[in-house]
């Protein structure tokens, strides 16, 4: 029985698939979360910014097994379980790898976490165990447990009168072996109350000397077990089962949509164990009563000798002086607002005029949020209409379409409800919104909406006019300043008017509408990447293909591109995550080249290019990565790019990240991440820190003054060669 309640099997499918030049998605992810624990071992990062990518890593590790682990392990309960595509291996078989690879990764945490800490402490930074404390420590973290946790503990005992307790998902807990005065041994088990800070700071005057609040209770929880004799104790943590998708549960479809997302959340907590850490160490008695009651084998429980939960590192900043932080972190950076925008122009009238692109985090996001404040002033704006997928806690862009509503606009919101994890503020705006008189709708039966665009219809003397945007990125005032994102504002009328043709069929729960100008799935988008792929393979040697995306595993769309290699294309792809096909395979995927970058910030644009030169390219950008579920089961739009000077801007970011080799890693015909090789004298091109360093002269000027990167660095390297 699966938490859906009865599995329904599916028929086996034989699998053809050539396993040459494919890899296993899990593995791949976990070789791109290994990137992101390197990015914690590069001195070259600043030593807070380090630990914060160990605790990336760990949140990375955290979802990866409640999401990807648990739907592996819903699916490996099928009679008949479907197998993958690109190595042939069943559920259970993809399972099996995935723990023998993941121990290294914890070793390798801890290495460069011991690393960490040790060179911390050469700035007066100390996360200290209870034995290091003073005397003095010691008294202040006994007065702290018993003033502010000890009111607060629950402990619960586990006896054949009291059942094994419910343990959350992703919580810490202290469990004991514990010993009665009549000899029977039986457990203990205290959870650690999420409501208390994480650390408590026993100095920060000239150095911050800390500890982890669940180091002090297990130094006290002997305490709460008083009557008992206490064996042996250690600190555990269950991770759950949390692939909730609502489209497969059972549900009455005529319910109302936000009650049924509502009662799934409840679910999440409870759903069935995929994970046991445990801290340091623990008794093989205490580790066979765990398994047995979780009903966990032992190749799913880890040791990791750090901490089990990282989030503690974010708050560390601000516990210290603003001198050390200025050296432990990177340099701060705001976003700009780009020359070719005037701030105190009317957003509309410079949309209008002329396209424009803007590049998050490099550009601020004031631009568009400043386009949809100007649409909901102007008197002859009639709607606004836009995908919602992730908003920040104080969203601007939701203060604006209120006024817009307020000044008589017709204000239309798409809400995806299941953007995973952020399914609780979807239901909040909507509620908003919808109580403020926007028109709200949401995704499909079993089709996500992740498409990122927006509408603005303008009577324009007697004619329509239509502003349109469309990003790689979500409209979160927030994330737009940590992710890398690009963001389409044109008024061309083709684009436009499919836009209005989108949400026509949005709002009737047509998915399968004929667009001139935008790729949107599932119905269009990968017929069209497809047959543009083909339009390279009949160039055959003269063809070039350049993708950057966040993830690809579409089988189609993995074997056009090695049948495109196979034609002599010249292909790049740029992808940060999951990358399902493998380069440079002979015959296969010779002429493919794959980088992925993990730097300072989360590169997220998806830029799809084929041809060469100006004239002869056509690039699209938008929301859609090449995976199944984005060409197949949700709604994504790419938008062509038809300016000169737009192409420009976008073939200029893509020749700095082509030339990357600093942050990027090329992948081996292997799937391992290997540096790029970088000959003794040749410049060194970190692409985020160059676009940070221009970011108010190379992205600030008008496109057609800008020199492109790619010949200054190719004329470099032909001058170091004729030396």
């Amino acid at each position: 029985m699966s938490r859906y309640g009865k599995i329904q099997d599916s028929p086996k499918k034989t699998f053809i698939q050539n396993t040459l030049y494919t890899q296993n998605r899990e593995i791949s992810w976990l070789r791109f979360n290994e990137r992101v624990l390197d990015e914690a071992a590069d001195q070259t990062v600043p030593l807070l910014e380090r630990l914060k990518f160990i605790s990336i890593f760990t949140s990375n590790l955290d979802e990866f097994f409640m999401v990807r682990v648990g739907s592996l392990t819903d699916l490996s309960l099928l009679k008949q379980p479907p197998i993958d595509n690109k190595t042939g291996k069943t559920p259970s078989e993809q399972l099996a790898k995935i723990f023998q690879e993941v121990p290294s990764l914890y070793e390798k945490r801890y290495k460069v976490f011991s690393q960490l800490e040790s060179e911390l402490r050469h700035h007066d930074i100390y996360n200290l165990n209870y034995q290091e404390l003073s005397k003095k420590e010691k008294d202040l973290a006994k007065i702290y447990y018993n003033e502010y946790i000890k009111p607060v503990l629950s402990p619960q005992i586990i006896d054949v009168r009291h059942p094994f307790p419910h343990l959350l998902n992703n919580e810490l807990y202290i469990i004991t072996q514990l010993k009665s005065k009549s000899k029977d041994i039986f457990y203990g088990i205290l959870a650690i109350p999420n409501m208390i800070p994480k650390i408590l700071t026993l100095s920060k005057t000239t150095s911050l000397r800390y500890i982890l609040t669940e180091n002090i209770l297990f130094q006290f929880v002997h305490q709460q077990f008083s009557m008992y004799e206490m064996t042996k104790k250690s600190i555990i943590r269950v991770t759950r089962n949390a692939d909730v998708n609502p489209d497969d549960e059972q549900y009455d479809i005529e319910d109302d949509y936000r009650h049924h997302v509502k009662k799934v959340l409840k679910t999440r907590a409870r759903l069935q164990p995929v994970r046991l850490e445990f801290y340091n160490d623990i008794s093989s008695e205490m580790l066979n009563f765990l398994c047995r009651n979780l009903k966990l084998k032992k190749q799913r429980v880890f040791r990791s000798k750090s901490p089990l939960s990282m989030k503690y590192v974010f708050s560390l900043g601000d516990k210290i002086s603003k001198s050390t932080r200025k050296i432990l972190s990177y340099e701060p950076f705001s976003p700009v607002t780009p020359s070719f925008i005037n701030p105190n122009e009317n957003m509309l009238k410079q949309v209008i005029k002329n396209d424009i692109l803007l590049f998050y985090p490099y550009h601020k996001m004031d631009s568009f949020i400043s386009l949809i404040r100007d649409a909901a002033l102007d008197p002859n704006v009639i709607s606004i209409k836009i995908t919602i997928y992730r908003l920040a806690n104080n969203s601007k862009l939701v203060d604006y379409l209120k006024l817009a509503v307020e000044n008589k606009k017709e204000v239309v919101a798409l809400i995806e409800l299941r953007a995973r994890f952020d399914e609780e503020s979807n239901i909040k705006w909507s509620n908003e919104l919808e109580e403020s008189g926007c028109k709200i709708l949401y995704g499909f039966e079993g089709y996500k909406v992740h498409s990122k665009i927006c509408l603005i219809t303008r009577k324009d003397k007697s004619k329509i006019q239509y502003i349109t945007q469309i990003g790689t990125g979500n409209y979160n005032e927030q994330t737009a300043k940590i992710y890398t994102d690009l963001s389409l504002m044109t008024a061309n009328r083709s684009i436009g008017e499919d836009a209005c043709l989108f949400f026509q069929n949005m709002s009737i729960s047509n998915l399968h509408g004929e667009y001139e100008r935008l790729l949107v799935s599932p119905n269009s988008l990968k017929n069209k990447i497809l047959a543009l792929i083909d339009g390279e393979i009949s160039r055959g040697k003269a063809g070039n293909i350049f993708m950057k995306m966040n993830s690809l595993t579409d089988i189609d769309i993995i074997n056009k591109l090695s049948e495109a290699s196979e034609a002599g294309v010249e292909i790049k792809l740029n992808i940060r995550g999951i990358c399902c096909l493998l380069p440079g395979v002979r015959k296969k995927t010779s002429n493919i080249e794959i980088t992925s970058i993990v730097g300072r910030f989360l590169e997220h644009p998806r830029i799809y290019c084929f041809g060469k030169g100006i004239d002869d390219v056509k690039i699209y950008i938008g929301s859609a990565d090449m995976m199944t579920r984005n060409t197949e089961k949700r709604v994504e739009i790419l938008v062509p790019i038809f300016e000169k000077t737009i192409k420009s801007q976008i073939l200029d970011i893509v020749d700095v990240i082509n030339n990357d080799n600093v942050k990027a890693r090329k992948i081996a015909p292997n799937g391992e991440l290997k540096k790029i090789f970088k000959a003794q004298d040749a410049p060194d091109v970190d692409s985020q820190a160059y676009f940070l360093n221009q970011a108010q002269s190379f992205l600030n000027k008008e496109p057609p003054q800008r020199k492109n990167l790619i010949y200054q660095i190719k004329s470099k390297i032909m001058d170091m060669f004729k030396k």
